[in-house]
C-alpha cells in the first residue's frame, strides 16, 4: 500500500499508511466523476526513473486494457502533491499508473465482484513490479477490497465519447451468399415475396448475398427469418448492426 512518489522528493516519513480514522459513511455510493478531455502533460510523457528503474511512458492513454493486481495508497500520502502537481485527497476517486500518460481517466473493475469505478489518474505509481495501478482510498472502497488491500482488477481507459448516448442498433435478416449478382438478384425477388417486404442485395467479400432491413427489433428480425427459411435453402441468419 506505500507508494514512492516518482516525480518529486518528499522527506522521509515513518506514518504508517492506512485507511482514514472516521471515513465518512456512504463513501462507497459516491458517484463516478464526470470524464472530461484531458491533454497529456508533455513533462509526464517522458521516460522516468524511480530507484534506478527506467518507465517508459505509453504515447496515447488510446485503447489501454490490462488486467492485474491493484493496490490502495491512504492517509500517508493524503494532502501531498501527485505527479500532475493536484493535491490527493483520499476521498477523491483517482489513481496512479506506472506507464500511461498524465492526466487521464479509466474504468477499473474488481474481477472478483464486478464492482467498477471510474478514476482519474494522476499519479505515478505503484513501484511494485506484481501490481498494475494503485487507486486512492475512496476508489478502493467502491470497490469492495478497502480492507484485503489488494484485488484482481481490469483497467479500461475511457474517454468522454465512451459516455455517448449509442444509437440502437439495427436488425437485418440476411441470406446467401450467392456466387454471382444475377442468382442473387433472383432471389431478392423472391425473398421479397415471401417476406412481404423489400429486399436488396448486398455484397460481402468475393459473394452477393439478401439483405432484409433495418428492422426495428429483434423480435420481428427473427420473425422474418422463419418466414423466408420456411421451405427454401437460403440459410437467412439474423444480424446486429
Amino acid at each position: 500500500m506505500t507508494r514512492p512518489d516518482a516525480e518529486q522528493t518528499l522527506p522521509p516519513s515513518q506514518l504508517p499508511d492506512g485507511a482514514p480514522a472516521a471515513p465518512p459513511p456512504g463513501l462507497e455510493l459516491q458517484p463516478n466523476p464526470t470524464v472530461t478531455h484531458e491533454t497529456p502533460l508533455p513533462s509526464k510523457s517522458r521516460p522516468y526513473e524511480v530507484f534506478g528503474e527506467r518507465y517508459e511512458v505509453l504515447e496515447s492513454a488510446d485503447g489501454y486494457v490490462e488486467e492485474g493486481l491493484a493496490s490502495w495508497y491512504g492517509t500517508r500520502f493524503d494532502g501531498l502533491a501527485t505527479a500532475t502537481g493536484e493535491t490527493y485527497d483520499v476521498y477523491e476517486l483517482s489513481a496512479a499508473h506506472r506507464s500511461l500518460p498524465l492526466p487521464c481517466w479509466a474504468r477499473v473493475t474488481n474481477l472478483a465482484n464486478g464492482k467498477s469505478t471510474i478514476v482519474r489518474v494522476n499519479d505515478r505509481g505503484p513501484f511494485h513490479e506484481d501490481r498494475i495501478i494503485d487507486l486512492s482510498y475512496a476508489a478502493a472502497v467502491k470497490l469492495g477490497f478497502a480492507d484485503a488491500g489488494t484485488a484482481r482488477v481490469r483497467v479500461e481507459t475511457v474517454t468522454p465519447a465512451d459516455f455517448l448516448p449509442r444509437p440502437p442498433p439495427r436488425y437485418f435478416v440476411e441470406a446467401g451468399p450467392f456466387v454471382d449478382f444475377d442468382s442473387a438478384a433472383g432471389s431478392a425477388d423472391a425473398i421479397a415475396a415471401i417476406a412481404e417486404t423489400n429486399a436488396m442485395v448486398a455484397r460481402a467479400r468475393n459473394a452477393f448475398m439478401v439483405r432484409i432491413g433495418p428492422l426495428p427489433d429483434r423480435s420481428e428480425a427473427e420473425r422474418l427469418k422463419m418466414v423466408v427459411a420456411f421451405g427454401r435453402e437460403w440459410s437467412p441468419v439474423v444480424i446486429e448492426q
